[in-house]
């Protein structure tokens, strides 16, 4: 069936490429994103105000699409500044140092228990968890800071955040975007996530012990008491808890609780059938169950002030992790179903959206096979993440991969995934000097020097799974 296409979905596209571009210059893409849905909508209903009312409309719509995300995360940071301040977390890793007796083992332990936190906690509380721990232990055993941070940033903001199987909040996006459902990115991500994750890892191991053996990464000698002190607090909070607020028998009380109540989320989950927005509520809800326990036995008199405190802070850093994807959703979300709701009838009457419509466009013109589509998800997805957030183009790597799958006729979710997986491991903090700095910094190594020493296993890695890619689709 043939598409009519006219200036709206041209401009729509010139605006895609123009972000695309923004974001290989490393700018910021807000203006871009604002100025297109203007460009949009005056186009749409030919009306200066309507234009302009449909720039705050597309971001409430963006807004109400993204806030259960942007709640849950919201809350898991604020949960987590308790769990630090009182040294639950101490109690909760003090097991795993236990079993680090190497450099080897403390690279591969290290990074497997910053997977599994960030699972649950998202990467950037996970390094707060685990930095004022784990870094003495691994620099004692002979693991210099520079690979504890490897380990943290690909186990963390690598594998653990590429996938986002428990939060779903980077599928949730990508998943909008495509038109798909969220459960069918999380399926056909497991296999690219894994694939990713193993290849990118072990490569990085290998040339870390090869560049230790041959002398040329300093081994530090340094206990790392001044980063403890510094996690430990928080200059941003009035009445930071003491962490003789609990007694020893309480932290290990608390530090068995935790990790039982979120194993049991995670059994629920999967005999309830739980996913999508059902399984994020369900660890948001006992992520606020936690904070509000952990708040109460360790604040006793001012727990009301201070749980209220604890959620500021996590708010706080939900919409300042948020604030820039909002825009670039805001426009993406307006290549489906949005546009109508936004700026009402005023696509051809067999319109299917305007990037469906570029799809079928493209379908008829360019012929498009799974290896090429592959390469481009990929390469999207990389040059999204150039601008060191890794969400704020995932959207676009979304949209890409729909209107790819309308050509090749299948693999959506898997075209999908992987725009995701390229995106999030480029600017989710593994490549962009800018997006490493919380691992950079609790560790005491140079963002740039940590870039570098993840570029050749990121890259190797993201070419293999591009090729396992192309089979799956």
């Amino acid at each position: 069936m043939g598409i009519d296409l006219n200036a709206l979905h041209w401009v729509y596209l010139v605006f895609v490429l123009l972000i695309i571009l923004v974001m290989i210059m490393r700018r910021d893409t807000t203006l871009v994103c604002i100025v297109g849905i203007f460009v949009l909508g005056l186009l749409a209903k030919n009306s200066l105000y309507q234009s302009i009312i449909g720039i705050f409309n597309s971001m409430v719509f963006a807004i109400t699409e993204l806030l259960g995300t942007i709640l849950v995360i919201s809350i898991i940071v604020a949960m987590s500044k308790v769990l630090t301040r009182t040294g639950i977390n101490e109690v909760m890793i003090s097991p795993f140092a236990k079993l680090i007796r190497s450099p080897s083992l403390a690279y591969w332990v290290i990074g497997m228990v910053m997977m599994g936190i960030s699972w649950f906690f998202w990467p950037s509380p996970a390094v707060a968890l685990l930095g004022a721990v784990l870094l003495p232990v691994a620099l004692r055993v002979g693991l210099p800071a520079l690979g504890v941070a490897m380990a943290m940033n690909l186990f963390g903001h690598g594998i653990a955040l590429s996938g986002d199987f428990i939060i779903q909040g980077a599928p949730k996006l990508t998943a909008d975007a495509a038109g798909i459902a969220v459960n069918q990115v999380v399926a056909a991500s497991i296999p690219l996530v894994f694939i990713m994750g193993a290849v990118t890892t072990i490569s990085a191991f290998w040339l870390l012990k090869r560049d230790m053996k041959n002398g040329l990464i300093p081994l530090e000698n340094r206990s790392g008491e001044k980063k403890d002190q510094e996690l430990s607090t928080d200059s941003g909070n009035k009445s930071p808890v003491r962490k003789e607020a609990l007694t020893p028998q309480s932290k290990k009380l608390l530090a068995v609780i935790v990790p039982v109540l979120f194993a049991f989320d995670v059994v629920t989950m999967y005999f309830a059938r739980l996913q999508g927005g059902d399984a994020t509520a369900l660890i948001g809800g006992t992520s606020i169950f936690i904070l509000i326990l952990i708040a109460v036995i360790s604040h006793r008199n001012d727990s009301l002030e201070e749980i209220t405190a604890y959620l500021i802070e996590g708010f706080q850093f939900g919409f300042k992790v948020f604030g820039p994807v909002i825009p670039i959703a805001a426009f993406f979300y307006l290549g489906d179903s949005a546009f109508i709701k936004i700026f009402g009838e005023v696509l051809p009457q067999n319109s299917q959206g305007l990037v469906n419509d570029l799809g079928i466009a493209l379908a008829n013109t360019v012929p498009i096979n799974a290896a090429i589509g592959a390469i481009t998800l990929t390469t999207v997805g990389a040059i999204t993440g150039l601008d060191g957030s890794g969400f704020s183009g995932i959207s676009l790597a979304g949209s890409v991969a729909h209107l790819f799958a309308n050509s090749i006729g299948s693999g959506i979710a898997t075209l999908t995934a992987l725009g995701q997986i390229a995106a999030i491991w480029v600017g989710g903090g593994t490549l962009v000097p800018w997006a490493l700095i919380p691992a950079a910094a609790i560790c005491g190594v140079n963002p740039f020097d940590l870039a570098r020493r993840n570029l050749i296993p990121v890259l190797i890695g993201l070419a293999i799974t591009t090729i396992a890619a192309i089979f799956l689709i």
